[in-house]
Formats: C-alpha cells, sequence, structure tokens
C-alpha cells in the first residue's frame, strides 16, 4: 500500500483493491486520499459512494475512516472520489504558506520555522460568504515564524505584499525525494524539531518554490504560485516565547476579507471627510485634537473639584474639637477622592470625607487622631460596599445611596469615631 496524493495531487478520482476492513476502517492498496499531517487536514471524499470521514496514517497504512460500514468486501475494486474543491483548497492554502514563509526570509532576522496548520471550515451553505465565488471553502492558515525580528503591521503589511508579488511572479512549485542526510545537511531548507523528528525512512521529500523557498515537507501543492490567488493576511498573535504566529486567508475568504477591508477604510474616510490616501493623516489630526480636548476637560474638572473644595472649607464641621470637612464631589472615582481627601487635610481640617454625589464611592483622609479606615467601615456597613486603607488614608467603593445621604451619615458621626 501506498499514499500518493502528495506526489500527485492532481489525481482525484482512482480505482484500488481493498486490502481490509475494520467495521468501518478500510484500507486500500493504493489511495490518493490524503492523510492528516504535518498542518495539513485530510481530504474529503467518498468510497464506492460511502463518505469518507476521515483519513489517518497508522503504522505506515494509511486508514479511511468511513461514516458508516461499507457494503463492499476484501478484494473487490473500489472507486475513490476526492473531493475537488477542498483538495484544491488545501493545495492553495499549503503553498501559500510556504510562499510566506519565503517573504519572511526577506524581511525576518534570524528565522526558523515553528509551525503550520490549516484550520479549514467548510459552511453548509453554498455561498455562506456572500459572493459569487461559489462555495465557501476554508478557514485561517497560520505560519509560526522563530524570529528576533518584532512583527508589527508594517511588516505584516510587508509579509503580504511579497506573499501576493511572489504569487503574481508565477513561480513554479517543484518536489523531490532526496536522502535524508543531505536535507537535514542544507541550510536552506526550512525545518522545524517536529518534521525533522517526523521524518521517516531514508530519504525527505523537498518542495521548492523557484527562487522563492525550499522546504520539507509532505503536503499537497500547486504547480505554480499563480495558482494560489490573492493572499489576505488577517493578524498576529503569539502563541508562545520566540514565537509569531501569522494567520491568512486564501480564496473566497481573502477575497472578502479585502473588501471588507476596503470598504471600512471608506466608510472611516467618509466620516472623516477625507479620501483614503489621506486617512492616516486625518486620523493623526483627529488624535490631536482629542487629545487636547482631554486636556482641556482636565484642567476644567480639577478647576471645578478645587472650587467645590474651596466651598466645603467654608462649611466644615465641628466634633469633639476635631474639623471635619464633608460633601460631595463629582467626577472623581474613589481612587482619585481618597488622593484629594488626603491632601485637603491640613492644620486647619483634621478629618476630609469626600463623596462621588451618585453615592458610589468614599474618600477620607485625616492626621491620624481619627481613623480613616474606621470612617470607611462605619460607611460601608450602613450603606454596603467595602473598602480599606492606612489610618490617615482610605476608600470605598460599591457604596448603595444617595450622596446626599451618605455626607448626612458622615456629619451626624461623632467626632472621636471609634
Amino acid at each position: 500500500m501506498t499514499g500518493t496524493a502528495a506526489a500527485e495531487p492532481t489525481v482525484t478520482t482512482f480505482t484500488s483493491t481493498v486490502e481490509r476492513i475494520e467495521t468501518t476502517e478500510v484500507v486500500l492498496t493504493e489511495t490518493y486520499f490524503y492523510a492528516e499531517g504535518g498542518g495539513q487536514p485530510a481530504d474529503l471524499g467518498t468510497l464506492d459512494g460511502v463518505e469518507v470521514a476521515d483519513v489517518q496514517q497508522r503504522n505506515g497504512e494509511i486508514v479511511h475512516e468511513l461514516s458508516e460500514p461499507p457494503a463492499f468486501e476484501p478484494g473487490e475494486t473500489v472507486e475513490g472520489n476526492i473531493d475537488t474543491a477542498f483538495r484544491t483548497y488545501c493545495m492553495r492554502a499549503h503553498t501559500a504558506s510556504h510562499v510566506l514563509y519565503g517573504a519572511g526570509r526577506r524581511l525576518l532576522s534570524e528565522l526558523g520555522y515553528g509551525g503550520f496548520d490549516i484550520s479549514a471550515s467548510i459552511p453548509d451553505d453554498d455561498d455562506a460568504d456572500g459572493d459569487d465565488f461559489g462555495p465557501a471553502i476554508g478557514g485561517k492558515v497560520r505560519v509560526d515564524f522563530e524570529t528576533t525580528t518584532e512583527i508589527d503591521d508594517a511588516t505584516l503589511v510587508e509579509l503580504e505584499r511579497l506573499t501576493n508579488r511572489a504569487v503574481w511572479e508565477s513561480y513554479d512549485v517543484n518536489w523531490t525525494e532526496v536522502p535524508r542526510a543531505d536535507a537535514l545537511a542544507r541550510d536552506d531548507v526550512a525545518f522545524n524539531t517536529k518534521t525533522e523528528e517526523g521524518i521517516e525512512g531514508d530519504t525527505v521529500r523537498i518542495v521548492t518554490i523557484e527562487d522563492w523557498d525550499v522546504a520539507a515537507c509532505g503536503g499537497t501543492h500547486v504547480g505554480n504560485t499563480r495558482e494560489i490567488g490573492p493572499v489576505t493576511v488577517l493578524g498576529r498573535s503569539n502563541p508562545g516565547e520566540g514565537l509569531t504566529r501569522v494567520e491568512f486567508a486564501v480564496g473566497p475568504r481573502a477575497i472578502g476579507q479585502r473588501a471588507t477591508d476596503h470598504e471600512q477604510s471608506r466608510a472611516a474616510a467618509r466620516a472623516l471627510d477625507t479620501n483614503v490616501a489621506d486617512l492616516p493623516a486625518a486620523v493623526e489630526a483627529l488624535q490631536s485634537e482629542r487629545d487636547d480636548l482631554r486636556e482641556t476637560v482636565s484642567a476644567l474638572r480639577e478647576q471645578m473639584v478645587e472650587a467645590r473644595i474651596a466651598d466645603l472649607r467654608e462649611t466644615t464641621v465641628e466634633k469633639d474639637g476635631r474639623t471635619w470637612l464633608v460633601g460631595t464631589v463629582s467626577g472623581l472615582d474613589a481612587n482619585a477622592l481618597a488622593d484629594r481627601a488626603e491632601s485637603v487635610v491640613d492644620d486647619d481640617i483634621d478629618v476630609a470625607a469626600l463623596v462621588d454625589a451618585d453615592g458610589q464611592y468614599l474618600g477620607v483622609g485625616t492626621t491620624g487622631a481619627v481613623d480613616a479606615g474606621t470612617v470607611v467601615d462605619r460607611v460601608t456597613t450602613e450603606f454596603g460596599g467595602g473598602g480599606g486603607g492606612r489610618p490617615t488614608v482610605a476608600q470605598g467603593g460599591g457604596l448603595g445611596a444617595d450622596g446626599d445621604d451618605i455626607v448626612a451619615f458622615l456629619e451626624a458621626l461623632p467626632g472621636s469615631v471609634d
């Protein structure tokens, strides 16, 4: 039994003899079905009309897992039909990963191959992506780069540009078996540890993209890069230390993503009354204006808080020989209220208790004669929520009352608050 899918990827219909059957598992004397491996999913299709649900390589055999027990018997000749659309998609996606890695060779420092995967999705409807390109086959494809180069947005754009340029240049793609020792000795061949450990036998299959990339690979590929079609980079992530994962799409999803990006950039340009080419400058100007407004709002808020504190200084409360400043202040959270209360305490103010106007937060500062944490505990016991802090500054949050009600409670507390 031999597997010839990678060697002859354009063959999608064949006949073969059934070698053995175990319930729904079928082994043929020869098959063109691709067994899952190397990041590429198994082929889809049928054997004598019975759906092939999975294909795996086990103990040197290619095992076809059928969706139900077949009617044929060992020794009979059966017809295999491979899903052409899905096989073509995998060929394009797998070859695209090599082209993307070749682009990485030209952009990234200390480059190593960290892995690859085709995450295929096949919607039930015939046009799930809403375009006119037929069945929507395909999900994300990813390549993991080992590199010391930071792959930022500009690098992603350049990776995509170089990849599509290589597609446009129509580079030939070919594959051949070479002695294992010779392959491992070559510096130009992309390997990773898993690839090297997975090598069986005395030879290694080398896939070469003319003047672009060389890799050890057992997957199915197109014969020329022009067959890949457009490639759209979707994003990046960090799956592990020293690795950067670049995800991309080919086929209808790539075309759809480009159309969506183009539509959104045009919509953004219209909203800013500019054109797409000038969109970055318009966004930068808008951000600058936003930052200026934030500074203005912050300065006005600070002035309002200072004015409010000045008003509260005129209405302090005397308790047991201590002066309390109590009141509501708008626009500050628990941390800011506590900081402001601490700053208010001086020779004239022994305790400052500031409450957010909506009654959600409380900040308390003291000279130390009264424990700030005890004040917060008394308030949260009465109104709910929680808090804590040091003897001279504490804060509370999650209070469930009107701010004025909390102020009235604080004003009614004894000056010592023990």
